[in-house]
This record gives structure tokens, C-alpha cells and sequence, in this order.
């Protein structure tokens, strides 16, 4: 996506987020003191956020990466079998409770073709995730102040769909 068109994503709304955690938790049958650990969108900014979570309600996409240096910076643990987050879109509007199913750490060069497949984002090719990934990660390392390289460490995450909303 050219960055001419990015649109920066806008604060999360927390009322918002505590309504849909309430209709999500009491649709999974989850007790009232059940959290989740994270509530964001996909990517960097609007256009690709709402992109990505419609990959999650209507086509393939049941997997991420993050950088660890991200996770660091965001204060957010690296992710655990078990976890659950709610997926936003590029409004904050949640949309979408995961829950975290695999999580593999390795350096971003490691990408295999399952994985690139179980991202469901373009022609799902590794040589596809490898372009836009180098790009997303090249623009989230500049933010941090970090240089970017292949070989940054990736957590590399597979999850399940447990809940939705239009």
C-alpha cells in the first residue's frame, strides 16, 4: 500500500472496548473476571488495519507477526498459547476476539511457506510476505528509532477466531 494514503489509526475508544469485551466474554461462556491481553488493530494505519481484519471475519487470515522490539516498546508480553486479544479495525472498532493457538520465535528471514500461506494476505507466497513485511517492519523500526534487518526477531503466531461482530 503507498504510505501517500495512510491514514494515522485514532485513539481506541475504552468504553467502547469494555461493551464489546462484555458481549464477547458472556457469548463465550467466559466468567466476569476473564481479561484479555491486548486489544488493537493489524498493521500501522487505517486503510491496512481495516484491510487485515476483514481477511479475519471473511477469508483466511489466521496468523501474525510481530516484532519483539514492538512488543517491547508496547510494554506487551510475547505471545502464549491461550491468549486472548481482540482484533480491531482501523477505527479502534473492536471486531474480533482471538485466541492465540501456536507461537514460534525466530528471526523474520525464517518465514516458511505454511506460515505465509496461514496469513492469508495477498497471493499468500512467502516471496509476497517476505516484500510487505520488510516494509511494515522497516516503517515500525524507523518509529522506534531502530535500523531494521532481516534478521530482526519475529514472533510468529497462529490463532483461531473465537468470537465476532459485524
Amino acid at each position: 500500500m503507498d504510505d501517500v494514503c495512510a491514514t494515522p489509526l485514532p485513539p481506541p475508544d475504552p468504553e467502547r472496548l469494555r461493551a464489546f469485551w462484555a458481549r464477547a466474554r458472556r457469548a463465550m461462556g467466559l466468567p466476569d473476571d476473564a481479561t484479555y491481553v491486548d486489544a488493537c488493530p493489524f498493521g500501522d494505519h487505517v486503510e491496512l488495519a481495516d484491510e487485515l481484519v476483514e481477511l479475519v471475519l471473511h477469508g483466511p487470515k489466521r496468523a501474525t507477526a510481530t516484532s519483539l522490539a514492538e512488543l517491547v516498546a508496547s510494554g506487551l508480553p510475547v505471545p502464549a498459547v491461550g491468549d486472548l486479544w481482540v482484533a480491531c479495525d482501523g477505527r479502534q472498532v473492536p471486531r474480533a476476539v482471538l485466541e492465540t493457538t501456536d507461537v514460534r520465535i525466530g528471526p523474520m528471514s525464517s518465514v516458511d511457506d505454511e506460515f505465509a500461506w496461514d496469513e492469508g494476505e495477498g497471493d499468500r507466497s512467502r516471496a509476497f510476505w517476505l516484500r510487505v513485511h520488510t516494509e511494515y517492519f522497516t516503517r515500525a523500526y524507523a518509529a522506534l528509532g531502530q535500523p531494521f534487518h532481516p534478521d530482526i526477531q519475529v514472533a510468529f503466531e497462529r490463532f483461531a477466531v473465537r468470537y465476532t461482530e459485524p
